[in-house]
């Protein structure tokens, strides 16, 4: 690291004309400079620059070694431009990932418009029910619903929706004249209860099932509903979507609200990429809350 500083400090030498240019450029010393010159010829073991009281000359040793300084400083200088551009437009690579249920319905779609704004950005979506380690997967960014254990994560609620217990017309007259298969998402246990609060605020239901069907993804129980193969939950902004087809199991009731967070393993400052792709987010989260 000495030697590279010391490399860096002799091509502001020549490009300044002079070791108190050099000084004056870098902020240093005059003797700091100086005492670089003469670290840096001590261990080469040769002589790079002959100086007077009025010019300074390069030996042909110091003219070939200026190139190779020279080349250091324009690749630092390169890289260093390069970081502070990406904090002044959003662009490069960005991996997010987040839930069947958020995923396809709200922040592709988010995501997709973000990107005609700022066509240098360079999004990969990962749609995982689970947890993936963002360190270990190298995500930017993690939608989630509901909190997730204290790490050294950055944690922060961005908003919520409420599931909506659903199926078909017939299914709703099958569970009035009895009961009716559940489908269950994979993440759901083996013993499912949902609790139902009247919108009214006065009275609760409490629906207990036990899966008659499973399912990996959201899309596949959605499919499954549609189908009339039973009830289950979906999210509200995706039933407000298919108004018609599905209809509430018990309407006037409510399940409770998912709390949906944002992860990301930025402990300072946030990426500008991923601080609009977050923004972005959360606003399409917001507009569904307030469609539904």
């Amino acid at each position: 690291m000495n030697r590279l500083r010391q490399m860096s400090v002799f091509a502001h030498i020549i490009e300044t004309g002079s070791i108190s240019a050099a000084a004056q450029r870098l902020g240093l010393s005059k003797s700091v400079v100086s005492q670089h010159l003469k670290t840096l010829e001590a261990e080469l073991g040769v002589v790079l620059l002959k100086r007077t009281t009025r010019r300074q000359v390069l030996t042909p040793a110091g003219d070939d070694f200026y190139q190779s300084c020279q080349q250091i400083n324009t690749v630092a200088d390169q890289a260093w431009q390069t970081a502070q551009n990406s904090q002044l437009s959003p662009q490069g690579l960005i991996r997010i990932t987040a839930p069947h249920a958020l995923m396809g319905s709200l922040i592709a779609p988010a995501i997709g418009q973000l990107m005609q704004r700022y066509p240098q950005i360079e999004p990969e979506l990962i749609t995982d029910d689970g947890q993936l380690d963002l360190m270990t997967a190298g995500i930017d960014l993690a939608i989630r619903v509901g909190p997730s254990p204290a790490s050294r994560l950055k944690q922060r609620r961005i908003g919520s929706f409420r599931d909506v217990l659903c199926g078909t017309t017939s299914t709703v007259k099958q569970f009035a004249a009895g009961s009716v298969p559940y489908i269950a998402n994979r993440w759901q246990g083996e013993k499912i209860q949902h609790h139902l609060t009247a919108i009214t605020g006065e009275g609760v239901r409490i629906v207990d099932a036990t899966p008659g069907c499973r399912a990996d993804s959201l899309p596949t129980c959605l499919a499954l509903l549609e189908a009339g193969a039973g009830m289950g939950i979906v999210p509200g902004f995706i039933f407000q979507a298919r108004a018609g087809v599905l209809v509430e199991m018990m309407p006037g009731y409510e399940l409770p609200a998912n709390t949906v967070y944002a992860l990301h393993p930025y402990p300072d400052t946030m990426p500008l990429a991923v601080a609009v792709c977050l923004e972005i987010i959360e606003q399409a989260l917001q507009s569904s809350l307030n469609d539904g």
